[in-house]
């Protein structure tokens, strides 16, 4: 169970600054918020074009629940050393931005590992750090057609279909930006020095799709679109519409589901009984098609399930908060109205936390500052300066 009682999770004492972005690095940091990490924001003075940098619609930002947020102006040189200072007494740093931008800012991995050598940086770009593309703007589904992952997603008669940016920002691109600062964090124990996390969205996206490089080698797979089995080639393996306009998914690959699923359907017939004769795939995908069109979701959940068929109804995301599953689970949770997953995944013994509130633009900008023993004369002067940004400048 996810703990929302403020008790400590597995990662407590870690501390992390994340340079200010949209997308998966704030993504990354929040999984370490959830985890118990102290996660500070290092937010814009001001604001910017993003909700993310909108006080109004901080609260909708979920992937800043759990957080600090620390408002410096990192062009001048008082702003840049304050946050040299907040590094100094970090274990990771966590930025996203263009190769390059980091270092003209002065908050590059040398500047930063100068201050603090076993520090972690970890860095995500779409492409990396190096290479003839480490400039060039790109978003998900660049990464993914250039990884050799797009042209295989979609159905055969159309346009490869871009996944909701979940293959790349946040699959191919955060959960391998975490993986590599949890490795570079039990290494530095034993050598006591830190180093660099270079993640790039297209080489996660690729190593994602390892399996069907394995298949392919040995003959067991397709790179043509829509022709792979777990692609929606397979009769067995789809989703159908129903007569309401909802839709269920079907997944009964293993022959002993795919005789369930006979029997429960009444699928009689000898040209049903070889599941892996692509001849009749598209045959049968017709005659799927019209008996799941015959009958409402609820009415095949009703028929089907508790059946060894691998059945489930599609659901939209307030469907899913709602299904018995989740709410046994208690997989999602709503924060001042705004519904969102719970942390994932569980751990036993130091669950995660569902932390604060996403944090308003520098709300905590003077409690890190005196934190770090900077006096109330040189904070006022900054405020004043326009060297950082407090709540006060947000109310």
């Amino acid at each position: 169970m996810n703990s929302t009682d403020g008790a400590p999770g597995p990662l407590q004492g870690l501390r992390v600054l994340e340079l200010a972005g949209i997308g998966p690095v704030p993504f990354a940091g929040m999984m370490l918020a959830d985890m118990g990490a102290d996660v500070i924001r290092l937010d814009r003075v001001g604001r910017g074009a993003h909700a993310a940098d909108v006080d109004e619609l901080r609260h909708t930002s979920i992937n800043l629940r759990g957080k600090r947020s620390l408002s410096v102006d990192v062009t001048t040189p008082q702003g840049r050393d304050v946050v040299l200072r907040v590094i100094e007494t970090c274990d990771v740093v966590l930025e996203g931005m263009r190769p390059g931008v980091a270092e003209r800012l002065g908050l590059g991995p040398d500047d930063c590992m100068a201050r603090r050598p076993d520090l972690i940086y970890g860095r995500m770009t779409g492409w990396g750090q190096t290479g003839p593309y480490a400039q060039v703007a790109g978003h998900d589904i660049n990464y993914l057609a250039l990884a050799g992952v797009l042209e295989g997603i979609g159905r055969p008669d159309s346009p490869p279909t871009p996944p909701l940016a979940l293959v790349g920002d946040f699959g191919g691109g955060a959960m391998f930006l975490l993986f590599g600062v949890m490795a570079a964090l039990h290494e530095v124990t034993s050598s006591g020095r830190g180093q660099v996390v270079d993640a790039a969205m297209t080489e996660g996206a690729a190593l994602l799709n390892t399996m069907n490089y394995s298949m392919s080698a040995a003959g067991a797979g397709t790179t043509e679109r829509g022709e792979h089995f777990l692609s929606g080639a397979a009769p067995h393996y789809d989703a159908y519409r129903c007569s309401d306009g909802h839709w269920i998914s079907i997944a009964a690959n293993e022959p002993q589901f795919y005789a369930e699923l006979r029997d429960a359907l009444g699928l009689d017939g000898k040209e049903w009984d070889d599941q892996h004769d692509r001849a009749l795939w598209a045959w049968r995908k017709v005659q799927l098609d019209t008996l799941f069109g015959s009958a409402t979701r609820e009415q095949w959940c009703e028929r089907l399930e508790g059946r060894a068929i691998c059945f489930s109804p599609v659901l939209d995301m307030h469907e899913a908060a709602e299904h018995p599953q989740s709410l046994e689970r208690q997989s999602f949770l709503s924060r001042e109205g705004v519904l969102q997953p719970a942390p994932a995944p569980r751990l036993s013994r130091t669950p995660a936390r569902v932390g604060a509130r996403p944090p308003k633009i520098g709300e905590h900008t003077i409690d890190l500052l005196t934190e770090l023993g900077f006096g109330p004369e040189s904070v006022r002067q900054w405020e004043i300066d326009g060297v950082i940004g407090s709540r006060a400048d947000s109310d």
